[in-house]
């Protein structure tokens, strides 16, 4: 598989996300739902801590994309859906850390919603990896 990230005018470097990426030739795809700040008993954690629920939720992802032989540095495509676009951009550099910290440069969507599946949910994001 071969990857080209792709960002013409580089605006979304300093954001840490791509505007496209381009796979060629993969081998295999990996969907992942929506994932939440659940622990081992599928109770939503971090009440009220955005970052708190920013890193639990990629742990979740990252746990179920090791699953299936792949890592977040095989992510493609993220989108972030939020409760709270304003808390959630005022912790953005702690959004990117943890991606930076994963090898994780996707195409990504960031957008505020109404509500998601439970109150106390804070962040929600599905995925896409290739290899």
């Amino acid at each position: 598989m071969e990857r080209r990230d792709i960002d013409p005018r580089r605006f979304g470097e300093h954001l840490g996300y791509n505007h496209a990426v381009l796979v060629e030739s993969p081998r295999r795809w990996l969907l992942l739902a929506g994932h939440e700040a659940r622990d081992e008993h599928g109770r939503i954690t971090a009440h009220g801590d955005i970052v708190r629920q920013m890193e639990l939720t990629l742990e979740r992802l990252a746990e179920t994309a090791g699953k299936a032989g792949f890592t977040l540095a095989d992510v493609v495509q993220i989108r972030v859906f939020t409760t709270d676009l304003e808390a959630f951009k005022a912790e953005y550099d702690s959004f990117n850390a943890l991606l930076e910290a994963r090898d994780c440069r996707p195409a990504a969507l960031l957008a505020e919603v109404k509500a998601l599946s439970l109150p106390s949910m804070l962040v929600e994001i599905e995925a896409v990896a290739v290899q």
